[in-house]
């Protein structure tokens, strides 16, 4: 079903090809959805794919964002995943397609434990933003904001639901507060269609044990993102993925979706009594899968195979996964070096990706074209190069090279993620 197109029933016939590449196992309708809009493939086995319309579209258009499920409704644990909020990093698309079509197949030989559900375009609206051959996907054209920022904290709105409910058990608190979370969420008013990707968005992963949130950067080595007490538990994902860094924040600033999740509970827990228990409910991490280029098959294969072990060791899919090799050290968010450029020119890299530098280091040069003087971009700290700019022709004040400090840096506030 197209964005444009208007809601109908379909079916599809045994072994016939999706619109995306997947098989449906057997003979079953798409119903319409409660909100007349979107509608629900069963594919087979447990396997689902719905489309959800997003609120306050233009007269005369309409987006959804596909989401497939997979395993049995309500089962635990539950693995939420989406790729593409910044509409422009490609290799989670490809990523999230090799996840569905794997995970299908697990689904129809029953090896899915608990639920999980997949977004593989989590931006419809930065899709539909093509410029000059290009497309504007980390930045909403109508109002300027990052689709990976200005998550809204539910802690408060939950508290007051449940701070006088809670008692000494766990899971019942757990349950109790994901109810709650669900009721905050529906009332979570909404005025834009940016607001209602990410109503929509929160609405699918908050109630999730697991949440893997699938970007990339600029041109880096392999990288995420997470809470220090969530560390120990993403150190095999990282290591299974080959991950050179991992970098570690308790509040990282500008309120991302994978704090919206996971730094959930942490914040309830400072709205309650002391003494009522609260586990860490939602592990969330944000994956970097390399860079804007990072385009290949195979490695898009192997880097969902990957997950899909990490899973298997979280008891998501049976099976018992090879041993992981070991993980790199993490470091902290506040520990990032970004290295600017003085001055607007061409960038002449003396470092490349995964050497480890020395503070005071030229890790770049940037040439004016029109005097011909060459500015040196020096390392503030020591450590691991695992980014550096894409775009060779840079303006004053842009970052050129990034390295994984070993400690915080001093000055850093409380913003610790670009814009």
């Amino acid at each position: 079903m197209g964005p444009t197109e208007p809601m109908r029933t379909r079916t599809y016939p045994e072994h016939a090809a999706l619109e995306s590449g997947l098989k449906c196992a057997g003979r079953r309708t798409i119903r319409p959805a409660l909100d007349g809009g979107g509608g629900l493939c069963i594919i087979g086995g447990m396997t689902r794919h719905d489309e959800l319309p997003l609120a306050h579209t233009r007269p005369g258009t309409r987006r959804v964002l596909p989401l497939y499920r997979f395993g049995r409704p309500g089962a635990r644990p539950k693995t939420y995943i989406q790729a593409g909020l910044h509409a422009d990093e490609t290799p989670g698309l490809l990523v999230a397609r090799h996840l569905i079509d794997r995970l299908a197949e697990l689904d129809a030989a029953g090896a899915v434990r608990g639920e999980i559900a997949v977004v593989p375009v989590a931006n419809p609206i930065g899709m539909d933003q093509p410029l000059l051959g290009g497309r504007i996907g980390r930045f909403e054209l109508a109002t300027g904001v990052n689709f990976n920022r200005d998550y809204p904290d539910l802690a408060p709105a939950v508290a007051e639901r449940v701070r006088d409910r809670l008692g000494a058990d766990v899971s019942g608190n757990v349950d109790m507060v994901r109810a709650a979370l669900a009721e905050a969420l529906a009332a979570l008013p909404t005025r834009t269609e940016g607001d209602s990707l990410r109503k929509t968005l929160l609405s699918l992963a908050m109630d999730a044990d697991v949440v893997l949130d699938l970007h990339c950067d600029s041109e880096a080595l392999m990288h995420l993102y997470t809470m220090p007490a969530l560390w120990d538990g993403f150190a095999d994902l990282a290591a299974r993925l080959g991950c050179a860094a991992a970098f570690l924040a308790d509040v990282s600033g500008g309120e991302p979706f994978d704090e919206a999740c996971s730094g959930f509970w942490p914040r309830l827990r400072a709205l309650v009594p002391a003494e009522v228990p609260l586990p860490d409910a939602c592990a969330a991490t944000t994956i970097e899968l390399r860079g804007y280029e990072a385009i290949d098959d195979a490695q898009g294969a192997a880097d969902a195979a990957a997950i899909l072990d990490h899973l298997r060791v979280r008891g998501v899919l049976a099976g018992d996964p090879p041993p992981a090799p070991p993980a790199c050290a993490p470091t902290p968010l506040a520990g990032l070096d970004r290295v600017t450029a003085p001055v607007a020119g061409v960038v002449l890299f003396t470092v490349e990706l995964g050497e480890t530098v020395t503070a005071g280091q030229t890790v770049a040069l940037v040439l004016d074209p029109f005097t011909g003087a060459r500015h040196p971009c020096t390392a503030t700290t020591a450590g691991l190069v695992w980014s550096r700019q894409h775009r060779r022709y840079v303006n004053p004040d842009e970052m050129v090279v990034v390295i994984a400090g070993a400690e915080p840096l001093a000055g850093k506030g409380a913003k610790l993620l670009t814009a």
